[in-house]
């Protein structure tokens, strides 16, 4: 090799590295030709040839003599291949010094670029490190070396690679302070690199022992029971026809979130204006109709309820501008989870999504995941609203039974949400009783499984605008073969 500088063998006393240990590695101290005293790390090839020399200066500038291009890890050359074990060290310090506290008789081998170039060093390695049963990274414990160590990690089979954990920063410092058997410690007790997701019980145990409580409640009651709640992480679908009332029951919810549970909303209806969310919720909150002009309430009243929701603070919409673009909306809540801190979200309607999608279910399966991982990422809860595809038979604006497979992207949203909820109503009933009474119906429970088919029946007060929970009408045909007129005695 040209240009090669002549070195000597001396200890390190600052570094606490024996002069033995120099020699194990061929690392000596020299003169550059500009008279500057570097120490000298020689790299070999698979030959045994010397191709390059890393020098260090004292003010840790570093230069290559020769190239690295076919040069093997620093002291690869020293041990065979095969055996128990190997130790992967970012730098030749520290490479040096997990050696000299193993007796310099363990296979210890340093990356010639730090950190940065650790993956592609390694790779190029491969084969000969793969002939060790395990493979222990001691890398710095700054944010980039464990960061290289997790980048490493999956280029060995699975279960091959440890990864060491070290109270100071890197092995030399911990030589330096008189700390050597700690750091054999650390190789024994090297973790098995696990990707990320992967955990065992004793890493989730505080967990697992934490109090299974309620969740947030629903404006009704029986559907808490039946739930248990509303849990953070969650999402919700829920489906009706056309004009079945699933935004009045939504309207409620917020306002019950807002008053009863004293918690900040999001509210994303892109069917409404957001003055005509602004009414309906007022109304909700006052028992006014404000979106109906019935001369039933006065515009005091109206701004008595709007103040009161603008006085709390929770409550956020979302204006479209009359489009429905899901990566601003997704953005709008990622922004008001951050920086306002809402929690509770909702979405009428998931469809509207997809509207300008050439492939509407492809569009809300990808919709849908998305949506999945949000919750999770935000720890958010967030109800939604599809519409529904025909049925065959009777129609859902006629009393027809709502099913999983109605749902617009129905495969995606029954694999993504925790519970599933139907609207019916026949709205064209001559009873007015059967009219007005919606069957709310559970379609999947993930969370138990026991309330899947259960059915809530609620009422509608024309005169507050509010639902309220009720029983089921009686229905046409119920005297069991009589009639009021049949007096018969038996």
């Amino acid at each position: 090799m040209e240009d090669a500088i002549d070195g000597e063998f001396k200890p390190l006393a600052k570094r606490a590295i024996s002069e033995e240990t120099c020699r194990k590695f061929g690392y000596t101290v020299g003169t550059k030709r500009d008279g500057t005293t570097v120490q000298i790390a020689p790299y070999y090839d698979a030959d045994g040839n010397v191709v390059a020399q890393k020098t260090r200066d004292a003010d840790k500038n570093f230069s290559v003599i020769g190239s690295l291009k076919t040069a093997l890890l620093f002291g690869q050359n020293l041990w065979p291949s095969g055996g128990r074990r190997v130790t992967v060290i970012e730098g030749e310090i520290d490479t040096m010094s997990v050696s000299q506290v193993q007796g310099n008789k363990w296979p210890v081998v340093g990356i010639p670029n730090g950190a940065q170039g650790a993956k592609k060093a390694l790779a190029r390695q491969l084969e000969w490190l793969n002939t060790f049963e395990e493979i222990v990274l001691m890398f710095d414990m700054d944010e980039p070396g464990q960061e290289a160590a997790r980048e490493c990690a999956p280029l060995f089979p699975a279960g091959k690679a440890k990864i060491a954990s070290l109270p100071r920063k890197d092995p030399n410092e911990m030589l330096v302070a008189g700390e050597g058997d700690l750091i054999v410690r650390a190789i024994w007790d090297a973790k098995v690199y696990r990707p990320d997701g992967i955990v065992t019980l004793a890493d989730i145990k505080a967990d697992i022992l934490k109090p299974v409580e309620l969740g947030l409640p629903w404006w009704s009651e029986t559907l808490t029971k039946l739930t248990y709640g509303r849990r953070h992480g969650e999402l919700y679908a829920v489906g009706a026809g056309t004009g079945i009332g699933k935004s009045d029951w939504l309207s409620q919810q917020v306002i019950y979130d807002l008053t009863e549970l004293d918690q900040k909303v999001g509210v994303f209806f892109l069917e409404q204006q957001p003055r005509e969310t602004g009414q309906r919720l007022a109304g909700k909150l006052a028992g006014k109709r404000f979106h109906v002009p019935d001369g039933s309430w006065t515009s005091e009243e109206l701004a008595a309820a709007v103040d009161l929701l603008i006085s709390s603070g929770k409550l956020f919409l979302y204006d479209s501008f009359g489009t429905a673009d899901w990566e601003v909306i997704r953005e709008a809540m990622r922004f008001l989870n951050k920086s306002e801190g809402v929690r509770i979200f909702y979405l009428d309607h998931l469809t509207a999504l997809a509207a300008t999608a050439e492939d509407e279910r492809k569009a809300l399966e990808v919709i849908m995941a998305e949506l999945g991982g949000l919750v999770k990422e935000l720890d958010i809860i967030l109800t939604i609203v599809s519409h529904l595809a025909t049925p065959e038979g009777k129609p859902h604006e006629e009393g027809g039974r709502v099913m999983i497979r109605h749902f617009k992207g129905s495969r995606a949203i029954g694999f993504w949400c925790a519970f599933m909820f139907g609207l019916e109503r026949d709205q064209q009933a001559e009873d007015p009783m059967v009219a007005s009474t919606t069957t709310f119906r559970v379609l999947k429970d993930r969370y138990t499984g026991q309330a899947t088919g259960e059915v809530i029946y609620l009422g509608y007060d024309p005169d507050t605008g509010r639902l309220f929970e009720t029983t089921k009408p009686a229905e046409p045909g119920n005297a069991h073969g009589f009639v009021p007129e049949d007096d018969a005695p038996f």
